[in-house]
């Protein structure tokens, strides 16, 4: 049992919240104007590595794997680089939380919502403030608002059974990441007013979250890179990742490609750790074949730019910045 300075014992709830927020301070990385965002869409693949050729049919289906960490079904049409840039933009904001009772009598409910300029928002993503730039990005909150998301808790192994078994795959969570979009204004410096689904309020209330450096991830040029840079940062204790985890985060089954396809792939995958060295989160990285024959893979290892605050020298640990309870 855990004592404060009081000498009053903690709860084990207590306890594991207070050793929570304690590895959470060591796995931080002094990160400038970090993104924080629900852990799931760090680690998931629902965004496709590409701008051009998206499927745009409203009836649009499609089951997202990066096993064992998300299963995700996205409905309504797929999804692209640049949703995945204008969200992040958006969690770079800080979001609000307010309470506010649906009903007269009723209990009040959280609300989260990022309010800011348009101004801002392209500046977080890097973008020329330009009033052309404007519109695209509103029409890119309005096709991510269009796409219903459902996020299924377990790991893929469960979920395979219980489709197979013609059983609802486990419990899970259908909803839409943004809600209502209001702006004042169509010049930069008008002010634009986010709101977020239930399912992000809910991450922010229980603190599921994960800290991405988003300077790093502005400044990918390729969009393999963009696909992978907020795994590999959301994950602090790791070192190397597979090439199947790599293929999976892009959408892509790589077991399942010709000999030409994973060539081709594995090249997209050199480029974009050379990017991420290039855009400063990462120092090194290394690839290595595993196995033989058909048996035979690659992984890749890596080193981070910034190291974890835990594992910097006390007399040169960077100053604390509040990064909203995240844990990556």
């Amino acid at each position: 049992m855990v004592t404060v300075t009081s000498g009053q014992e903690l709860t084990e709830a207590e306890r594991k919240r207070l050793e929570r927020f304690e590895r959470a301070k060591a796995n931080r990385r002094g990160r400038k104007a970090p993104t924080v965002m629900p852990a799931r869409l760090a680690r998931t693949s629902a965004f496709a590595p590409r701008k051009k050729g998206l499927i745009t049919d409203s009836g649009f289906q499609r089951l997202y794997v990066v096993r064992p960490h998300t299963v995700v079904e996205v409905r309504g049409r797929e999804l692209g680089s640049q949703h995945r840039d204008a969200l992040y933009a958006l969690f770079r904001m800080r979001a609000k939380r307010t309470e506010m009772a649906p009903q007269a009598g009723a209990r009040p409910l959280p609300y989260y919502h990022t309010e800011t300029t348009w101004r801002a928002l392209l500046s977080a993503t890097g973008r020329t403030a330009h009033v052309n730039n404007l519109g695209t990005m509103l029409r890119v909150f309005e096709e991510l608002r269009s796409v219903s998301f459902r996020f299924y808790q377990g790991d893929y192994a469960q979920y395979e059974a219980a489709s197979q078994g013609g059983r609802l795959a486990a419990a899970g969570y259908s909803d839409n990441l943004l809600g209502r979009i209001e702006w004042d204004g169509v010049t930069l410096d008008s002010r634009v007013k986010v709101a977020y689904g239930e399912w992000v309020r809910d991450m922010f209330e229980s603190r599921t979250l994960a800290s991405i450096d988003g300077e790093t991830y502005f400044k990918l040029r390729s969009d393999y890179a963009k696909a992978f840079w907020p795994f590999l940062d959301s994950q602090p204790d790791y070192t190397w990742i597979p090439v199947e985890t790599l293929a999976e985060l892009a959408g892509r089954d790589y077991k399942g490609e010709t000999t030409r396809q994973r060539l081709k792939f594995r090249e997209e995958c050199r480029q974009a750790f050379d990017d991420m060295v290039n855009a400063g989160g990462l120092s090194s990285w290394t690839c290595e074949e595993t196995g033989s024959g058909r048996a035979k893979s690659y992984r890749y290892r890596y080193v981070h730019a910034l190291p974890k605050q835990g594992s910097l020298a006390l007399g040169s640990a960077e100053p604390e910045r509040e990064e909203q309870g995240a844990e990556g």
